[in-house]
């Protein structure tokens, strides 16, 4: 049982750093310190007393990064309500049923999604605020949150007449083991669930990223993930804000252009990465640029090479700002290729697993002593793990953990509860790995997207389709089983194809290619029949995982 509490971590956090900076708004040019933060926080408890807001009362946020939505966050878990965090991405239907489900009492919206819900079927929120401007929204009949707005900085004035100062800040007397949060997953399995996030997960998550020394007092931070979904949340804005480290929201879409302007700006001293990102800069920048003659010949010539990979590896750094301890890559799988490529070159990345269930960190290890194609070592006092197999360490299995970050359950749904955490208190993960004898996780893919080939070989179609995906004009790819035979979707990419001439009727040639050149890279059990040209993007979860489950 950690003896650390996360709300005495936060209340710590905001008096030593009173004077420090604490979150930027990247696009409004703003800064608050840690003594703002500490006013606005204490102007929105103060509200909630108001409106009558019990703790253990659930409070529902939807809308993009900004100073707002983080103060609305830290202050409902302070005060000892339950934050229900939603993605922006959700469409109104399931943000609908999220607010509906998770009982809250208060919604604080962006205004543009705002537009696109209809109070009147929200039928436990009693009132919604704008996280633009913090007006009213709507409010049911009897009640007088409109009120308490309205008069809320000449009572928050009355309530501390001489100003609101460091020595002011009390928050909730709240134990570890009590909900905090409910945060629901993506549906890639056709339907939201609400995990139960506690005081003692979270916790597990601060005292993890500030002992490794992930987060330091002063470090600074860009925040460039949803902070609704449980990675982002947890290392772009919890741990910093724990460790009285400055965070700036980027509070937009990170194209290339936009992240590596930002980036040089801020000097991040840690970058929380997907994979997506790096792989982009991997096709789009690196590729090119090592298959051209001259420099593809040099890479050929021993010693030159490595002269041409520091020359890559220099600006690679440069363009997430320079002044970086390791970019931490996770939410999802890596490409195998660009993973051995940036290692080739030493790049400073290391590649870390978890999942929204654990808060969401389960395995990390800083990246001088990172194994590549791992996910880290399982946190250590943190968490345990164990592989269901009967050779953990050469023979995959379903990936077991258990620990201070794993969840309660699932809010309001015991069923799926029981299905994922044994009598003996394990959280079945769903993916499949090994695990070395120093604890470190090797995943091979998910248990239920696994196939079985026709003599009894495991199929992982995440592997394959890392390698399809790195081919020449394909976009994004799935494997799935036809009648026994391996047969890849791919969403062609029509912007290489543009570039390179090739017209739509020559496609199903190229394509021909492509699945020739695969079967060379994968095992005679892994080799595609065909490959069937998908005219859309695959459909996908708010968090970006494709819907597997509408291609079966």
């Amino acid at each position: 049982m950690l003896k650390e509490n996360t709300i005495k971590i936060y209340e710590k956090s905001f008096i030593d750093n009173w004077e420090l900076p604490a979150l930027s708004d990247y696009n409004a040019n703003t800064t608050l310190t840690y003594g703002d933060f500490a006013r606005n926080i204490a102007r929105l408890h103060l509200l909630f007393e108001q409106c009558g807001i019990k703790q253990g009362d659930k409070i529902a946020l939807i809308g993009k990064n900004t100073p707002n939505w983080v103060t609305v966050f830290l202050s409902t878990i302070t005060y000892g309500a339950v934050i229900v965090p939603i993605l922006q991405d959700f469409n109104p239907n399931d943000a609908q049923h999220i607010i509906n489900h998770s009982e809250a009492v208060m919604l604080f919206s962006s205004k543009s999604i705002w537009d696109t819900l209809d109070f009147d079927q929200l039928l436990n929120v009693r009132a919604a605020i704008s996280l633009d401007d913090r007006k009213l929204l709507a409010e049911k009949n009897g009640e007088e949150v409109s009120k308490h707005l309205y008069g809320l900085t000449r009572a928050f004035n009355r309530r501390y007449k001489n100003g609101f100062y460091r020595n002011d800040i009390r928050y909730a007397d709240i134990p570890g083991d009590q909900l905090m949060e409910i945060n629901y997953t993506s549906g890639t399995t056709g339907f939201s669930k609400g995990v139960m996030i506690t005081g003692n997960n979270i916790c597990g998550n601060l005292v993890y990223g500030i002992s490794s020394g992930l987060c330091h007092k002063g470090s600074r931070h860009l925040s460039f993930l949803p902070l609704a979904h449980a990675y982002g949340c947890a290392f772009d804005m919890l741990c910093p804000l724990a460790a009285g480290s400055h965070v700036t929201l980027l509070g937009r879409i990170p194209s290339p252009k936009i992240l590596v302007k930002a980036m040089n700006e801020v000097k991040p001293n840690l970058v929380i990465c997907v994979p997506l990102v790096l792989e982009k800069i991997y096709s789009k920048m690196i590729v090119p640029m090592i298959s051209k003659g001259m420099l593809r010949w040099a890479l050929a010539v021993p010693f030159l090479d490595n002269r041409i990979y520091a020359q890559i590896r220099k600006k690679l750094i440069e363009a997430f700002g320079g002044e970086f301890e390791e970019i931490i890559v996770g939410g999802a799988a890596f490409n195998a290729e660009v993973e051995d490529f940036l290692y080739k070159i030493k790049f400073p990345f290391t590649v870390g697993y978890g999942m929204t269930e654990c808060a969401p960190l389960v395995s990390h290890t800083p990246w001088r002593e990172f194994v590549p194609h791992s996910a880290g070592r399982v946190l250590p006092g943190i968490m345990e793990c164990k592989i269901d197999s009967e050779d953990p360490e050469n023979k995959p299995g379903e990936i077991c953990v258990r620990g201070e970050n794993a969840m309660m359950g699932y809010f309001h749904n015991e069923e799926a509860t029981r299905n994922v955490i044994d009598e003996d208190g394990w959280l079945h993960t769903g993916d499949m790995g090994t695990l070395s004898a120093d604890g470190t996780v090797f995943i091979r893919g998910r248990l239920k997207t696994m196939l079985l080939s026709s003599n009894g070989q495991n199929i992982y179609p995440e592997e394959i389709e890392a390698k399809l995906n790195n081919m020449l004009y394909v976009n994004e790819s799935l494997i799935v089983d036809r009648d026994g035979k391996l047969v890849a979707l791919v969403y062609p990419d029509y912007e290489v194809m543009d570039q390179l001439g090739v017209s739509p009727q020559q496609l199903p040639e190229q394509m021909e290619n492509v699945k020739t050149e695969l079967n060379k890279l994968v095992a005679p059990y892994e080799r595609i029949a065909k490959i069937e040209i998908v005219p859309q993007e695959f459909e996908k979860t708010p968090k970006k995982s494709i819907k597997r489950y509408l291609y079966r």
